[in-house]
């Protein structure tokens, strides 16, 4: 096992962030901020990233948050509304209408990543994503007076050519529209076509976010991803399995660096252009499962070799020159340290 990062705490994490993103918290000062798919995993970090620089640099934000369940976030997170103008409110996209108020910025995160939904029932999936994705659009429409910033997917490239190290946003591949695995890929193409339209045609200042692989506190440790999967196989001191031939490539941008770029693209992202956000560091799903049981557990692990029935059994990597270029981004956090401080954060304690 592995002591490294023994320090860590996750206010650590949103400290760094904050300092990284001094230069853009001018442009947050009296913001009116609505956000979809605040509670979700991504939305949690974005939160606390917000109230952080709420709080420090005295930016009297205020944060209108959807959220089909607000009690439960409430019940979770109390501290965190008590000090913020952070009001929660029950509702759906798929119902969103828009009201008297007008807001300087929107941020549309809620999307259901589910492999469960997406495998059993795709039709809902694709509707959550596109259908959503335009109720968005249209609240936009008719009050929101500045930038929107719309997370989408790396999915949308399809299926990323093994001779193709990195996929660059220039890449114009695609999923197989013929094959319903490809229903979330897809759906993210078509909400991605919705705001190229509502740009032409009602002049909206979007900005795309295509994100990648992540990891980091708060993510499901129990549910499709990988290294969620891993992590929890070495936190129980059982072997690490890998059920398929552990061939296919993945990279993972750690959380916080995630909201730093998001918010970059945000303030000075270009009108209309879509950004890859994750990691450029491949690592095969075998070595992953390896470097997990390694830092966490007894390093044992195992390649089952069972055919890999998920929607991408090849590489997913991203080119990140675009925003590191044109943004000043960077990884501040190893994926050694994501996966340590992400098994902390859910329990796992460090050999003395």
């Amino acid at each position: 096992m592995n002591n490294a990062g023994q320090a860590w705490s996750l206010n650590n994490d949103i400290n760094d962030a904050v300092e990284l993103l001094n230069d853009e918290w001018a442009f947050f000062r009296n913001a009116k901020i609505f956000v979809t798919g605040g509670t979700g995993f991504i939305g949690k970090w974005l939160l606390n990233i917000l109230a952080e620089a709420n709080q420090r640099h005295c930016l009297n934000l205020s944060l209108d948050i959807l959220s089909r369940s607000p009690d439960a976030f409430v019940k979770a997170y109390p501290r965190l509304l008590e000090k913020n103008k952070i009001n929660l409110l029950a509702g759906n996209i798929l119902d969103l209408k828009a009201g008297s108020k007008k807001y300087d910025i929107v941020i549309h995160a809620a999307t259901d990543a589910s492999a469960d939904l997406n495998e059993n029932n795709p039709a809902a999936m694709f509707d959550t994503v596109v259908s959503g994705t335009q109720r968005v659009l249209e609240f936009c429409r008719q009050v929101c007076e500045g930038p929107i910033l719309f997370m989408s997917s790396g999915a949308v490239y399809g299926q990323q050519p093994w001779d193709l190290e990195m996929v660059p946003e220039a890449w114009h591949g695609g999923p197989d529209c013929l094959d319903a695995r490809a229903t979330y890929a897809e759906a993210k193409r078509a909400a991605e076509m919705l705001c190229a339209i509502y740009i032409k045609q009602h002049g909206l200042d979007i900005k795309i976010a295509r994100i990648f692989a992540l990891l980091g506190p708060y993510i499901s440790l129990d549910i499709h991803f990988a290294a969620g999967n891993f992590i929890r196989n070495a936190m129980d001191g059982a072997p690490v399995n890998v059920n398929s031939n552990g061939l296919a490539v993945r990279s993972y941008l750690y959380a916080s660096d995630l909201v730093v770029w998001l918010l970059k693209i945000l303030v000075s992202g270009r009108r209309g252009v879509a950004y890859n956000v994750g990691s450029d560091i491949g690592i095969s799903v075998r070595d992953l499962a390896k470097k997990i049981s390694t830092l966490i557990s007894d390093g044992k692990f195992n390649v089952l070799g069972k055919e890999d029935i998920g929607w991408n059994p090849g590489r997913y990597v991203p080119d990140v020159s675009l925003i590191k270029s044109e943004l000043n981004v960077s990884e501040t956090v190893s994926l050694d340290q994501s996966i340590i401080r992400t098994a902390t954060w859910n329990g796992w304690k460090y050999d003395s």
